[in-house]
C-alpha cells in the first residue's frame, strides 16, 4: 500500500519548498498537486501554475514521485503538454506521473472563452487527448489531424526518461473513461462521485468505488487487459470521513481501501481552513507512527 499526499499550489514558493520537502522527508510515496487555472471555493485566493510548480518540487527533492492531480483538456494541448512533460520528467530523473482527466464546466473553461461541452464532447476530446500523448511521448515525431487537436511535425526529443513513456494515472468514473483507462493508463484515480464531490458518507463513498472496481475489471477484460496490471489510487480526502483526524483513522480509512483492491491512497497537506483542514501536527504523527503501520499490515496488498 502506498500513500500520496496532494499539495495544494497555494503558498509562494519559500513556503511551498519547505512542504514538498517535508513530505518526502516524512515517508509518503507520491505527491501531487491540482492542475487547474483557480479550483471552487479557493478562486479568489493565491493559486499556482501546476507544471512549473511541479518542476521547482522535482529540484527541491531527489525520491519522492510527483504528479498532476489532474490535466485535463480544458486549457492544455497534447502537444505543449507532452514537451512539458517530457521536460518534467528530465528534471525530476524519471519521478514524475501525468495524471489527467476529462475535465469538467468551470473557471478552467470560461476563462478561456470555450463554449460548454455536453458529457459525450468531453468523453472524446478527453480520449482523443489521451491518445495523442501516449503518441506524442513514445515517438520522436508525430502528425495528427484530429477532432479537437492538431499535431504538425510535433517532435519530442530527447524522449522521456521512463520507457516507453511517463506513467499515465487517468481520473474517470464512467463506461467510456474508465475503457480508457483499462486501454492506456497505469494507475487509475478515483475521487468517488464527481457529480457529488465531498457530499458522501464514507460508506456511501466505498460502496460507490467498489462498484466502479467492478465496472474498470469488466473493461480491462474487454480491452485483453489483467485488472492487476492497473494500480489503483482512490482520493480520500474526498471519499473518507476525516482520515486525518488521529493516526488510528488514518490506519483504519487506509485499511478499508485495502480491503477495497485500492494500491494507492491520496490525502491532502492539511489546510488551517475548509477545505482539507487539518491539524499538522496529527498529520506529522500519521506520517511517523501511521505509514509504518498501514505498511506492516498491507505490504502484500496488490
Amino acid at each position: 500500500m502506498r500513500v500520496g499526499v496532494v499539495v495544494l499550489p497555494e503558498h509562494r514558493w519559500d513556503t511551498a519548498r519547505r512542504i514538498w520537502r517535508e513530505v518526502e522527508e516524512w515517508g509518503f510515496d507520491h505527491a501531487w498537486t491540482y492542475d487547474h487555472l483557480s479550483w471552487r471555493s479557493l478562486k479568489d485566493g493565491p493559486w499556482f501554475g501546476a507544471l512549473p510548480t511541479l518542476t521547482a518540487a522535482a529540484t527541491a527533492t531527489e525520491r519522492i514521485r510527483l504528479g498532476t492531480l489532474v490535466t485535463s483538456p480544458n486549457f492544455r494541448h497534447p502537444v505543449t503538454w507532452a514537451k512539458d512533460v517530457m521536460t518534467l520528467d528530465d528534471v525530476s530523473g524519471g519521478r514524475f506521473i501525468a495524471g489527467i482527466g476529462a475535465g469538467a464546466d468551470g473557471h478552467d473553461t470560461e476563462v478561456l472563452g470555450s463554449s460548454a461541452m455536453t458529457p459525450g464532447q468531453r468523453q472524446d476530446r478527453f480520449r482523443e487527448f489521451v491518445e495523442l500523448s501516449d503518441r506524442l511521448l513514445r515517438a520522436p515525431e508525430t502528425d495528427h489531424r484530429g477532432r479537437y487537436f492538431q499535431a504538425v511535425g510535433a517532435r519530442m526529443l530527447p524522449g522521456c526518461v521512463q520507457r516507453p513513456r511517463v506513467p499515465f494515472a487517468l481520473a474517470a468514473t464512467g463506461p467510456r473513461g474508465l475503457a480508457l483507462v483499462a486501454e492506456h493508463a497505469q494507475i487509475w484515480i478515483t475521487n468517488g462521485d464527481p457529480r457529488r464531490f465531498g457530499r458522501l458518507s464514507e460508506h456511501e463513498g466505498l460502496t460507490l468505488v467498489g462498484q466502479q472496481q467492478d465496472r474498470l475489471d469488466q473493461a480491462c477484460a474487454t480491452a485483453g487487459r489483467a485488472p492487476s496490471e492497473l494500480a489503483r489510487m482512490i482520493n480520500g480526502s474526498v471519499v473518507g470521513d476525516r482520515p486525518l483526524a488521529s493516526v488510528e483513522r488514518f490506519v483504519d480509512f487506509v485499511g478499508r481501501c485495502a480491503e477495497h483492491g485500492f494500491t494507492d491512497v491520496l490525502v491532502h497537506y492539511p489546510r488551517s481552513s475548509s477545505p482539507f483542514a487539518a491539524d499538522t501536527r496529527v498529520f506529522q504523527r500519521i506520517a511517523a507512527e501511521g505509514l509504518p503501520a498501514v505498511r506492516r499490515i498491507w505490504s502484500g496488498s496488490r
